[in-house]
């Protein structure tokens, strides 16, 4: 009798090793299941993008821009009779400061929503780089808020953006 009810006892054991197997090959097909499962909502859910209208939209905004640009230039060059270097100072200034307001009023985000990449015309997207996270943190103060955060987008722009232009001014200067 002992031993029938150790055979029992081991066939129970052998049976329930059995069905932890069972259980790991379904846990497996269910995992696979789960992750085709999820795959196919993520393609449902996910937002179809056209890349031909996204290419189209950025370069026509990113032109704009820049015509803009060549506008305010000209202005500055031959309206005002100011000379290219100092028209292209004032040129960027000028960008600078619409970049700026229309960031603060909210209109730079809308553009940069339509055009994606397009908006991010150097000067301008710079401008709205500084002023957002600046708007968006003024509610903390002055300083720990706006001069804090001001450059968290920006600030890797310029550490990298000044390094590169002192290493290529020593290069010019010594190898010139």
């Amino acid at each position: 009798m002992r031993s029938a009810c150790a055979g029992r006892r081991m066939g129970f054991e052998f049976a329930m090793k059995g069905e932890a197997v069972m259980e790991n090959k379904n846990n497996q097909t269910g995992k696979q299941r789960a992750i085709e499962e999820y795959s196919k909502l993520v393609e449902r859910l996910a937002p179809k993008s056209d890349m031909a209208q996204g290419l189209w939209r950025a370069f026509i905004t990113g032109g704009a821009i820049c015509v803009l640009g060549q506008i305010i230039t000209d202005f500055f060059a031959y309206g005002l009779k100011w000379g290219m270097q100092s028209a292209a100072t004032a040129t960027s200034i000028c960008l600078i400061f619409l970049s700026a307001l229309l960031t603060g009023l909210g209109v730079y985000d809308r553009i940069g929503k339509y055009a994606g990449a397009g908006s991010i015309v150097p000067i301008t997207g710079f401008a709205n780089s500084v002023v957002a996270p600046a708007m968006e943190f003024r509610r903390e103060g002055l300083v720990m808020g706006v001069g804090a955060k001001m450059f968290t987008l920006a600030g890797p722009v310029l550490v990298y953006g000044i390094g590169s232009s002192i290493l290529v001014g020593l290069i010019c200067f010594f190898w010139g």
